[in-house]
């Protein structure tokens, strides 16, 4: 596994690492083998974990927390905080990144993750309501305590990472080091903006969903309904065949199989390759649920792409561009208006 610098951090990272969204009640609810895919992954040359406290609930830190015990040392630990662990949780001071939730957020994913130290710790969105002043301020703070090593951001836009820079600059704050950012072949606009701005102030740059949702596994064709299972109708706007931008998603699906066919690949490497083929992305973020997953996936690890794959690539989805705009929209209206469908598309 090839391994990469995170940013100007001097942290050694591999080319994929492991999301771990769908461990615990969002996916795998199984401990045992939710612990049995992360020592996999780490077997399998990853040293570079993903994770938020939102996700199951705090119940994938947890899994983390078993699953790395006696073999800390050799992992980068991320995660990230802003929104409410608990899902329904009404208390408008549990989420966000103001001092006082993040103070409290990082003390809770530390005991949660059953270690002393955070390697990366990420505003995992945007806060309107908190200055950036603030968080920096505070996560300064805790970097300088020695409860985490180095901090990011998610889904931020490129003025905001800019704000971001001079804001630390400015106000003699640790800056950011990191952004998270959606990519894939499906989901390109941040080369247009986030990536050259990452580039320019030398930030590390962690991309998820490459397999977007599953679409670039080839599952969903022409012809074929597509089940809303739980997940899927969580983000039911990803899947929704009544907006263009999905129509062109199922279209190019049957293009990129045959680029895959002509490079002799599954279209699941081609896509994972594609991601991380871009200079300025420094490690993908796999999102598997088993271990049979995973394994396939760490199989594309050592692809790489000529320039007659990723001219036809371009032919397909252009560079910055994004299919599905909502794809990228996790706006509450867009999430309601998505909800309000029901049953397959077709």
């Amino acid at each position: 596994m090839q391994h990469r610098i995170l940013g100007r951090t001097g942290i050694s990272v591999s080319k994929f690492a492991l999301g771990t969204l769908r461990l615990g009640a969002w996916g795998n609810s199984d401990h045992d083998d939710a612990i049995r895919l992360i020592r996999t992954a780490l077997d399998g040359g990853i040293n570079f974990i993903d994770t938020a406290d939102q996700y199951s609930g705090g119940e994938a830190e947890e899994i983390i927390g078993k699953a790395v015990h006696g073999r800390r040392d050799e992992v980068v630990l991320a995660t990230k905080g802003h929104f409410p662990v608990r899902m329904g949780d009404g208390d408008p001071n549990r989420r966000g990144n103001s001092r006082r939730w993040l103070t409290r957020a990082v003390e809770d994913s530390l005991r949660r993750l059953g270690t002393d130290r955070i390697d990366l710790y990420q505003v995992h969105r945007p806060d309107p309501a908190t200055g950036i002043d603030e968080t920096l301020s505070v996560l300064s703070d805790l970097v300088r305590a020695g409860k985490i090593m180095a901090i990011g951001t998610s889904d931020f836009a490129a003025e905001q990472l800019v704000e971001a820079q001079w804001a630390a600059d400015r106000r003699n704050h640790i800056p950011f080091h990191t952004e998270q950012p959606p990519y894939s072949l499906f989901v390109r606009g941040i080369e247009a903006d986030v990536l050259p701005t990452a580039q320019k102030y030398g930030l590390g740059v962690l991309t998820w969903s490459p397999l977007n949702s599953g679409w670039l596994t080839g599952r969903f064709r022409h012809g074929e309904p597509i089940e809303l299972n739980a997940f899927r109708r969580a983000v039911a706007h990803k899947f929704d065949l009544e907006l263009p931008g999905n129509r062109r998603k199922v279209d190019a699906v049957e293009e990129l199989l045959a680029v895959a066919r002509d490079a002799g690949v599954s279209l699941t490497h081609l896509a994972l390759a594609f991601a991380a083929t871009h200079p300025a992305v420094t490690s993908v973020i796999l999102g598997p649920r088993t271990v049979d997953q995973l394994t396939d996936q760490l199989a594309a690890a050592e692809l790489v792409l000529d320039d007659e794959i990723l001219d036809r690539i371009d032919g397909i989805v252009p560079p910055g561009v994004t299919l599905n705009p909502s794809d990228t929209d996790y706006s509450r209206p867009a999430l309601a208006a998505a909800a309000r469908r029901r049953g397959p598309t077709r």
